[in-house]
């Protein structure tokens, strides 16, 4: 029986279809590890505060990092002035806390740095089911979302109080009035109270109230 011969040219044609075939998958491939290696918004520490753990990460606003910087100066003085220190968390839990334009997702809960160690956990549960559950991902930089840019935050000490959390009382807690401004009105809380609990050296948000 004789053998059936393959033409040549069916050859090179195959051969082509299978190097162009090749050619689009590498194509692709390199297109998704560029996605992922140059379009990702990558969010690292640009800055600590030693012995209180504070950090400031690179997509902060300018606001809150001038915010950090003064409370780095405070923190770093020979005498603390813990008024001073009051007030400077007080504005920069709200401003981080608030300012929802900068985060990456509805994971990316902000101000838990500030809020009191045994309560962070519950914290982020909490808030991640409320104020943070409609933020849309930003991995990528292409979100179209409108969401809140906190541009100020007032604050007005009141009257230190007894304050109970679980198991621990700081007979000297801290007060704290404030209120937010926006660099465009998105319907978003606006004023409040804090309570501001001593943890050693630490002054930590215990409590945070909206008012009316």
């Amino acid at each position: 029986m004789a053998k059936r011969k393959i033409s040549k040219k069916k050859v090179s044609i195959f051969v082509i279809i299978v190097i162009l075939i090749i050619a689009a998958i590498t194509f692709f491939i390199f297109l998704d590890s560029k996605k992922d290696d140059t379009e990702t918004i990558k969010v690292e520490d640009v800055d600590t505060i030693e012995g209180y753990d504070y950090t400031l990460k690179s997509n902060s606003t300018k606001y809150f990092k001038d915010l950090f910087k003064q409370l780095k100066e405070c923190l770093e003085a020979d005498e603390i002035d813990e008024d001073e220190y009051a007030e400077l968390v007080s504005k920069m839990f709200i401003a981080d806390f608030f300012n929802l334009d900068n985060k990456i997702s509805k994971n990316d809960v902000s101000g838990v740095q500030f809020v009191y160690e045994g309560f962070r956990d519950d914290f982020i549960k909490l808030v991640s089911t409320s104020i943070y559950k409609n933020v849309e991902s930003n991995l990528y930089d292409d979100r179209e979302q409108n969401l809140p840019v906190v541009t100020n935050v007032s604050i007005e000490k009141g009257d230190n109080t007894t304050f109970t959390y679980g198991d621990q009382t700081d007979d000297n807690a801290y007060v704290m009035n404030f209120e937010i401004e926006y660099d465009e009105d998105l319907d978003y809380q606006t004023s409040g109270t804090l309570t501001l609990i001593h943890n050693d050296k630490k002054l930590e948000v215990a409590a945070m109230e909206e008012t009316n």
